[in-house]
């Protein structure tokens, strides 16, 4: 616990943040770094806290960023005791960690390689979804919120991200294909930067989504597809009866339109045999070896079991959706892995994921692995 006493002078505070019952390692430190990016050096923010090990977790982040921890105090009913809650002041040094400019990597990563923060960027541009699938980790469905992602936001975002490196931006959902304006969408960004669409490849066999489809340009958007199995029988089981063979009419017609075409596959380690052997299936849809991913189940929305998501077990990779940014694709149902309540300015959410990555390896951060989602 921290020994220091509140201010003695009187001190001007710039910010003020409710930590709640918050600790480090489950978003309080992801809060802070986006919050300490509003104010200035020499500026003040005063942290408000329920969580006991805040008090021996904070000087030591303080100090690793730069920034000095001026007080603490103990605004419970019974300060002897010591049981909370407290207020720290923390005030902004000369700057956050300083982070050197990352290597751009080619375009080919290798498999389990993390991206650099700076070379990949997610966008929702939905999430309600003609499918409600048992592992969701958007939670998305039919009857779900579409929180649409605008089309002048999302341009936006990819001018920016192009003209500061970016390399690789994907557009998830939801099922992309219900956005009303997702031809529009896809056209302004991908002329940014090359774009991967991640799709479930069953509404757009006809009608104004196939011609959406037919517009984008094969040299500049790959299409991903999930499909979980060989056979129908897990991914019915996942994602609905009849939509496997749904699914794999889909990938025929982008297959025949020219597309190339990524498949993903998700599944529990336990459903591994269930999954059949999918490679040979994907072989014989004319799916390269390279464009075929597997990946777990994160434990996230809808998915009671799977891998669990945090700041310091999984890579960032920078998401945007219309109502915020968060640490992770997968993680957008989780409120402790929020990095800022507006997809823009972009290079705020970079700088503040950044600040996070530079403090954890600052501390010798041990254990985070990449949540493959392409």
């Amino acid at each position: 616990m921290s020994s220091l006493s509140p201010p003695t002078a009187h001190v001007v505070v710039a910010l003020e943040y409710d930590g709640g019952d918050m600790d480090c390692g489950s978003g309080l430190l992801l809060a802070l770094m986006a919050r300490m990016r509003r104010i200035e050096e020499g500026e003040v923010l005063l942290l408000h806290t329920r969580e006991p090990s805040v008090l021996a977790d904070l000087p030591a982040w303080a100090r690793l960023a730069g920034h000095d921890l001026l007080g603490v105090r103990d605004v419970g009913a019974d300060a002897v005791t010591g049981s909370g809650p407290w207020q720290l002041w923390i005030e902004r040094g000369r700057s956050t960690v300083a982070v050197p400019p990352s290597p751009l990597p080619a375009l080919e990563y290798t498999s389990g390689a993390p991206a650099p923060v700076g070379t990949r960027l997610w966008l929702y541009s939905n999430f309600h979804c003609n499918l409600a699938c048992s592992y969701c980790c958007a939670a998305s469905s039919p009857q779900t919120a579409p929180r649409l992602m605008p089309v002048s936001v999302a341009a936006e975002a990819a001018e920016e991200f192009a003209a500061q490196g970016g390399r690789e931006l994907l557009i998830t959902g939801g099922e992309p294909f219900l956005h009303p304006e997702l031809e529009e969408l896809v056209s302004l960004t991908s002329a940014q930067v090359p774009v991967t669409l991640l799709t479930n490849a069953m509404v757009f066999e006809r009608g104004r989504r196939r011609a959406t489809l037919e517009s984008f340009d094969r040299d500049r958007v790959t299409l991903q597809v999930s499909l979980d199995s060989a056979g129908a029988e897990l991914h019915d089981r996942q994602r609905g009866a009849g939509s496997h063979a749904k699914a794999l009419a889909g990938i025929r017609i982008a297959r025949e339109l020219d597309f190339t075409v990524r498949v993903a596959a998700t599944f529990l380690p336990r459903d591994a045999a269930a999954a059949g052997d999918l490679s040979q299936a994907l072989a014989g849809l004319g799916i390269q070896e390279k464009d075929r991913l597997i990946r777990p189940v994160a434990q996230e929305g809808y998915a009671d079991d799977g891998v669990e998501i945090t700041i310091d077990t999984v890579e960032p990779e920078p998401t945007l959706a219309a109502d915020g940014a968060w640490w992770h694709p997968v993680a957008v149902t989780n409120r402790h892995l929020k990095v800022a309540d507006a997809p823009l300015p972009l290079a705020h959410v970079l700088d503040v994921i950044r600040d996070v990555v530079a403090i954890q390896e600052t501390a010798g951060a041990q254990g985070r692995t990449v949540f493959r989602c392409t």
